[in-house]
């Protein structure tokens, strides 16, 4: 339904589905203006019958059956507590996404439109404040449209994580981990999806740097340049990004790791929630050595493994 196609990579832009979701406040009516990236959206669709499921979070309506598929139903007002009008059930479209292979759909009261937004005009939602009662770690960032008014991206992600549908835990035996010593660089905005890919780094047996964004990212490099000099290629193993930040995204990261002769030869590995075949194409274009979807601690492993192995066969 989406193409981002003509996105490319280094660009540094994103392209956000707009959708609101009106709050009642007394007698007036407010309406809260949202985005999700594209390549995260399968399809929207008007709302279809839900069977409810007993011994569930409150905020998911029920599930129902698209084309073969069992498909969870989140209700955003009710996850972000919101009180939402009763007038407006009639309006209401769920937004199918994709996050990690697997497949929910999001109530929302309209979906307006596609925008195109650079990740510069970004800003972590830490350094925003007046949220009310919405939860920061229910934002990935904010940025201003028409009329300065405020659209808020969410982090729809985090509904997996809440659910235990991300596998942290691995059936890989300890003898048989892949062990290195050195440091790896860690990208994420998610103070969760760090730690799980921490751990499993520090099982490794590799020292950890961790960054909150892209921005971030190029700053600890220079500090471990400074550290390191001429012995960087030897100490810092790995680096892995995720793709959706705020500032600077995971592919306008990449390549300008890659532009960089001190850094170029470092293995980037790409950790996204997005789970399309053109971000991996995207990622592969951008430098990096794999693309791996969040968070199977298994594959993480073994994917990484084989990523590392590879390098230091190519040095020899």
């Amino acid at each position: 339904m989406f193409d981002d196609k003509v996105l490319k990579v280094g660009s540094n832009e994103m392209e956000l589905v707009d959708f609101r979701i009106l709050k009642q406040d007394g007698e007036k009516i407010y309406e809260g203006i949202y985005g999700v990236n594209v390549s995260k959206v399968r399809e929207i669709i008007k709302l279809p019958h839900l069977t409810e499921l007993p011994g569930v979070p409150s905020y998911i309506d029920g599930i129902f059956d698209l084309r073969g598929v069992v498909i969870p139903v989140v209700n955003l007002a009710k996850w972000m507590n919101i009180n939402e009008p009763e007038n407006v059930k009639t309006k209401l479209r769920v937004i199918i996404t994709e996050f990690s292979d697997i497949l929910i759909g999001f109530i929302v009261h309209e979906a307006k439109r596609i925008r195109r937004i650079s990740w510069k005009d970004i800003e972590p939602a830490s350094f925003v404040s007046g949220m009310g009662t919405l939860d920061r770690n229910q934002i990935t960032g904010v940025t201003r449209i028409e009329n300065d008014d405020v659209l808020l991206i969410l982090d729809l992600e985090s509904v997996v994580e809440e659910l235990g549908l991300y596998k942290p835990q691995s059936n890989i035996l300890e003898d048989d981990l892949f062990h290195l010593e050195g440091v790896a660089l860690i990208l994420d905005d998610s103070k969760i999806a760090r730690k799980l890919v921490s751990d499993a780094l520090k099982q490794m047996g590799l020292k950890v740097v961790e960054a909150q964004d892209g921005v971030e990212g190029l700053k600890k490099l220079e500090e471990l340049s400074s550290i390191y000099n001429d012995r960087l290629e030897d100490e810092l193993k790995v680096i892995i990004s995720d793709v959706e930040m705020p500032q600077m995204d995971g592919f306008h990261f990449a390549a300008s790791v890659k532009d960089d002769e001190r850094f170029k030869n470092i293995p980037i590995i790409f950790n996204s929630s997005i789970s399309d075949h053109f971000s991996e194409l995207r990622g592969k274009e951008a430098g990096g050595e794999a693309y791996l979807t969040k968070f199977d601690a298994t594959i993480f492993y073994k994917e990484i493994s084989k990523v590392l192995k590879s390098h230091i066969k190519d040095e020899e």
